[in-house]
């Protein structure tokens, strides 16, 4: 087979099409970038995508934030931690020398009333909520360098969480599910507002990309049936409106979610992304389950990265990508964003190894 293009390379390999290799793509850590820029290897704020030949180009253009108009408020600051209230109400404690999730540490909703009160009249897809810039601009970038482009965002279960919490949101699920899903319903229908505007004005792109952190380590956040009857109705929604336009869907979730897998897959997901090895996510296994009917994305243990042993690296990626390449269904990603102990040569040779296990004759 010819060499394709990004965009045709990923095409196929979301509907299990022949391809001439297995597809591309990475995240980062924005202080891995920093080291290496430093270290000489990336000229001052490169496109990692130019410069690793990735196949899939993103576009975050939403703002879901309640009040759009709030300035965040630095309640407390020291040296390494800065303690912030956003327009959701939510106070998060962020660090300010290293890339991480911010801690989370009080909510103003807890419950329907302060849901009711504080955060869902302000849930209107006021066209402020869009970058219309940057979608535009990363849709022509992509375009003129034959990637695969991607409108990404949350999906109902991140947009919840930064404005309750989990372990409102959790408590919600089991003891007023209707509140709950009643936030996904006003999520739902903002995200397909606010796509409706975006793509009427700046066209369509080739797929859509949902993060939507559902599991920690060992578990899913929530029961299959609790997925069922309270998520799964959003992410229908949101994935059949997708599908309605010719749209395949990626779907990202740290964490172990294998349990909730077959009623993600009944929503409409074409691939999943990013397949946590340390949560205990097991590529091989889902392959072989479900290798017919899904992609794959990730699923590589970036610790074996962190060690920046190529030996090891070669065992990870000769344990997997002769397997899973064989329904060409999978792009070579870690299972995490890459940080800043693994080095730039390191990562070179990641990609390289992989692509070439991953061609087919």
């Amino acid at each position: 087979m010819n060499p394709l293009t990004g965009r045709e390379r990923i095409s196929n390999i979301m509907q299990r099409k022949p391809v001439d290799r297995i597809g591309i793509m990475e995240h980062f850590w924005g202080d891995t970038q920093k080291k290496w820029t430093a270290d000489g290897h990336l000229a001052a704020d490169e496109n990692l995508a130019d410069h690793f030949g990735f196949d899939i180009e993103l576009s975050w253009a939403f703002n879901l934030m309640a009040d759009i108009d709030m300035e965040p408020e630095v309640v407390e600051e020291t040296d390494e931690v800065m303690l912030v209230r956003d327009g959701n109400g939510a106070l998060l404690r962020r660090h300010k020398l290293h890339d991480t999730t911010p801690e989370h540490v009080d909510f103003r909703v807890k419950d329907r009333a302060g849901w009711e009160a504080y955060v869902k009249p302000l849930l209107t897809p006021d066209a402020r909520r869009i970058d219309f810039t940057a979608y535009r601009k990363a849709k022509a970038h992509a375009a003129a360098n034959n990637r695969f482009f991607c409108w990404s965002g949350v999906n109902v279960f991140e947009s919840m969480h930064p404005v309750c919490g989990h372990e409102y949101m959790l408590m919600g699920m089991a003891l007023d599910p209707n509140w709950v899903k009643d936030m996904v319903e006003t999520y739902t229908d903002l995200c397909l507002q606010l796509q409706e505007i975006l793509f009427a004005a700046e066209g369509y792109p080739d797929g859509i990309w949902f993060y939507e952190d559902m599991g920690f380590k060992g578990r899913p956040f929530m029961s299959p049936a609790m997925y069922r009857e309270i998520i799964q109705p959003g992410h229908k929604r949101t994935m059949d409106f997708a599908h309605s336009h010719g749209l395949p869907v990626t779907m990202h979730s740290c964490g172990f979610v294998e349990p909730l897998l077959p009623s993600m897959m009944e929503a409409g997901i074409d691939c999943l992304q990013v397949i946590e090895v340390k949560a205990g996510m097991d590529l091989l296994k889902l392959y072989r389950e479900f290798g017919d009917r899904l992609s794959f994305m990730g699923g590589i243990d970036v610790r074996t990265l962190y060690t920046n042993d190529r030996d090891i690296i070669d065992r990870e990626l000769g344990d997997k990508i002769p397997t899973v390449k064989g329904n060409f269904g999978y792009v070579l990603h870690s299972d995490h964003s890459i940080p800043n102990t693994v080095e730039y040569d390191t990562y070179r040779y990641f990609v390289d190894t992989g692509l070439a296990m991953g061609t087919y004759a």
